[in-house]
């Protein structure tokens, strides 16, 4: 709510009456009756906030969600979708009628020409299913029966940063909320002493200097801040000042906290600011963090079997393998919505090398997670997202030789693949032209995406709404959204 609405509904003498007349004496009752409620009230316990009334909108397929985000965009071609026939066409010019006056990067919209360029790489059938995947993948081709591969999302961004926060927040322009803080707001947390919404930015293989992640790909944006995601630091302690400094033990803590929440209880109720609940909930979730966050990255108990699934990697903190881990562990616990955010996909030049080490990176881990997840009876209501904010183009860009090649942005159609929550396995939806350039059958736009995230999720992504600058405000926009609904089992 409007913070200067809130503080006019508060301060009107009839509203004033209201809230106090009755209020008083069913207090005082209480504390008679069971005195501690009032010790209690200073303590909160339970789920660290609740969901809005009414949500979920039906019953949900999906109870919580797991989103491996590429950050830099990976190369359809040379992943998922399969061209065989390229190889008749190296080094050709790229037809015009393919093209179709596309806009370019002015990373190659001063190319002379646009020479096609096959992926080097090995493609085999895997599974039941008999879905086409790449040898850089060996891992992930072993669970392909448990995902959907969709080859037909698109998006009209055409640079990393507007199209990364628009994949992620549902608008080219910063400033509006996360997928993830729009689930935290409207289904709240299930956890008891962890977040509602966790993201982790793991350690990636490529030498290279990485883009920049910024804070609002998991930010509240115009939502309270508490729905925004926590991010767990992948060097050092997870959290900083996991722990109270010397001379303050758990008790002295507790004790401040409480006359903390007190004072800030007391400015809300002058003021209305919706922003110092906001506070008082941040402030007990750091004091809750301190003894969830040592339990939650002690991997002492997990078993060999399972640390197996994941990778040698997986120990070591701050390495994707360790995230995924973290993640099935949080969702474990009750966190509702988890992004990794892995980095340096970006290859406008040297792709087979740079691409074969993220590959590497993710491959093993990926298969760990599904299996993991499967495993515990997890994967049925965990929804597991894979891909990033656009694909690449099959024309080569800056100099193209048989063994190696760059390729640009690409956003008219990349590939995205989903596991889990109600999402049918062993099925590829969606089919591009020859050259994967262009969308044949069955497109998907970005924001079709996140409408069947948040169904799969239990939400009506048209009913999920707050009010901001006069507007219901929404994820999927005001322009049409659809739920895919070839996708669902």
């Amino acid at each position: 709510m409007n913070p200067l609405e809130e503080f006019t509904r508060r301060m009107t003498r009839r509203a004033f009456f209201k809230s106090t007349g009755l209020a008083a004496g069913r207090i005082a009752l209480a504390t008679l009756m069971l005195p501690e409620l009032l010790r209690g009230a200073l303590q909160p316990r339970g789920r660290a906030h609740p969901g809005l009334p009414g949500l979920p909108h039906f019953r949900p397929r999906a109870r919580r969600l797991i989103y491996l985000f590429m950050n830099g965009a990976p190369s359809q071609l040379d992943l998922w979708d399969y061209k065989p026939g390229l190889r008749e066409l190296y080094d050709t010019d790229l037809p015009d009628s393919v093209r179709q006056g596309q806009r370019l990067t002015t990373m190659t919209s001063g190319q002379k020409r646009f020479p096609v360029a096959p992926s080097i790489f090995k493609f085999e059938r895997h599974g039941k299913s008999g879905i086409w995947v790449s040898e850089l993948l060996p891992w992930t081709a072993r669970v392909v029966d448990e995902l959907c591969v969709i080859k037909t999302v698109h998006t009209e961004a055409i640079n990393h940063d507007p199209a990364a926060t628009y994949l992620l927040t549902g608008s080219q322009i910063p400033g509006r909320p996360s997928l993830g803080a729009w689930i935290s707001y409207g289904l709240g947390s299930e956890a008891e002493d962890l977040p509602a919404f966790v993201v982790m930015t793991p350690r990636w293989s490529s030498k290279r200097d990485a883009q920049a992640l910024y804070q609002r790909l998991w930010g509240a944006g115009f939502l309270p801040a508490r729905f925004q995601g926590v991010a767990l630091r992948s060097v050092g302690d997870p959290v900083l000042f996991l722990n109270n400094p010397a001379g303050v033990d758990a008790e002295v803590r507790r004790h401040m906290l409480d006359g903390l929440a007190q004072l800030n209880q007391m400015a809300y109720e002058r003021q209305g600011d919706p922003e110092i609940q906001t506070r008082i909930a941040q402030y007990e979730m750091a004091f809750r963090l301190q003894s969830s966050i040592p339990e939650l990255t002690d991997l002492s108990g997990e078993p060999q079997s399972v640390l197996d699934l994941y990778g040698p990697e997986v120990t070591v903190p701050g390495t994707f393998a360790a995230s995924c881990l973290l993640a099935r562990r949080l969702v474990e616990r009750g966190v509702r919505v988890v992004q990794i955010l892995h980095r340096e996909w970006d290859t406008h030049e040297n792709l087979p090398r740079d691409l074969s080490l993220q590959c590497r990176d993710i491959d093993r881990a990926c298969y760990g997670l599904i299996m993991d997840l499967k495993q515990r009876g997890l994967l049925e209501d965990t929804l597991v997202v894979w891909g990033g904010e656009f694909g690449r183009t099959v024309y080569c860009q800056g100099e193209l030789t048989r063994t190696n090649y760059g390729r640009d942005h690409h956003p008219r159609c990349f590939t995205m693949w989903m596991a889990g929550g109600g999402v049918r396995g062993g099925m590829v939806y969606g089919e591009t032209d020859d050259f994967s350039y262009n969308i044949v059958r069955d497109p998907v736009h970005i924001r079709d995406l996140n409408a069947t995230i948040l169904h799969c999720m239990g939400i009506d992504h048209k009913r999920l709404t707050y009010r901001f600058q006069g507007l219901d405000q929404r994820l999927t926009g005001t322009e049409e959204a659809r739920v895919i609904h070839g996708i669902l089992s």
